[in-house]
């Protein structure tokens, strides 16, 4: 599978800098899911449960508050308020 590299940083720091296959959560206008070459947008995130499909095929499930997705070519950076690991 292709991976893209992903950032995620609130005001407490970074909780994850790496290369993901896909992530999901709860954007503005419901449920999404990013992977390796989606389209660039930008959007809000909802507080929700969100997951991250790792390189290795596992999962890394985290809550948020809610914040901004950017998607570019070159990376997805997610800056939230707060979050936490589940």
């Amino acid at each position: 599978m292709n991976t893209f590299p992903l950032k995620i940083s609130s005001p407490d720091g970074s909780f994850f800098d790496g290369n993901i296959i896909k992530i999901s959560l709860r954007g503005a206008e419901g449920d999404l899911a990013v992977m390796a070459g989606h389209v660039q947008f930008v959007t809000s995130v909802k507080p929700c449960d969100f997951h991250l499909e790792l390189e290795d095929g596992s999962v890394k499930r985290g809550h948020t508050d809610g914040g901004i997705l950017t998607v570019s070519e070159k990376a997805v950076i997610f800056l939230t308020g707060s979050m936490q690991w589940l």
